[in-house]
């Protein structure tokens, strides 16, 4: 399993500032932190970043880089920044991800930098229209953005599927059809394809105490069914990747499983 560190947000005040102040400290602490809890990989959301994206997604890969071997998944939907940061990623840890195409035209360039850098890709399986009505629709959609991804020479291997999780407290119906359409995705191709979440987005507006509730619970349920990725806290999920390597036999039981 996969955990991608979401911590490194634009959403989060601490992190805005660190972005906009170009200061090191912050950013590099949160991505050793990440790291060090079990993150495969380290997500850089810089937003829609209209003004200088080039620059700060630059800045957020090196400075991210300089401290945790790691690859970066890059987070905007400004395909100016991303191709900036994909210049500049170090690629000996791990091919970066960009996040991400969908079925919107406006999003099938991403396709030609994920080609043009070797770079993984996330296809969100949302396209203009709105949102997806069901699991059969987001697999619908998934086809189609597989069979563009080898229209423009990027590897189905390279693809990982998002079936758009929504927030429960809205959105209820929708935490079942993205656990049938985690399934199904993984039904279109041999070898299965890779699948990915964001995971955080199915508590997004309940209390806080609720929060890592959901999120967890909802993560198991996802992994049962074959999840490969999950951008998430990597410190909220050590435990449920650890209880479940052990519960399914992929690890050996001891009293000290959490702590190894």
């Amino acid at each position: 399993m996969l955990i991608i560190g979401e911590k490194l947000s634009i959403i989060a005040k601490r992190v805005r500032e660190a972005m906009m102040k170009k200061d090191k400290g912050p950013i590099q602490e949160i991505a050793i932190s990440q790291w060090k809890a079990g993150a495969g990989m380290i997500d850089a959301n810089i937003g829609p970043a209209e003004d200088g994206g080039e620059d700060l997604m630059q800045w957020m890969v090196t400075t991210i880089q300089a401290v945790v071997p790691l690859p970066v998944c890059l987070d905007t939907t400004n395909s100016s920044a991303l191709e900036a940061g994909l210049k500049v990623h170090n690629s000996q840890w791990g091919k970066p991800l960009i996040n991400s195409t969908s079925n919107d035209p406006e999003r099938f360039p991403i396709l030609e930098l994920g080609a043009k850098y070797n770079a993984q890709v996330i296809g969100l399986t949302v396209g203009k229209g709105g949102l997806p009505a069901d699991a059969e629709e987001r697999a619908a959609i998934a086809a189609e953005i597989m069979a563009r991804a080898m229209e423009y020479g990027v590897p189905l291997e390279d693809i990982y599927l998002d079936p758009l999780v929504l927030q429960i407290a809205t959105s209820q119906d929708h935490a079942r059809h993205v656990i049938k359409a985690i399934k199904m995705f993984q039904e279109m191709n041999d070898p299965p394809m890779k699948t990915v979440v964001g995971l955080s987005n199915i508590s997004n507006g309940c209390p806080k105490t609720l929060r890592p509730i959901l999120n967890r619970y909802y993560f198991m349920l996802l992994m049962l069914e074959g999840l490969t990725a999950a951008i998430a806290d990597a410190h909220e999920m050590a435990e449920v990747t650890k209880t479940y390597d052990v519960m399914m036999g992929k690890t050996l039981y001891a009293h000290s499983y959490l702590e190894m």
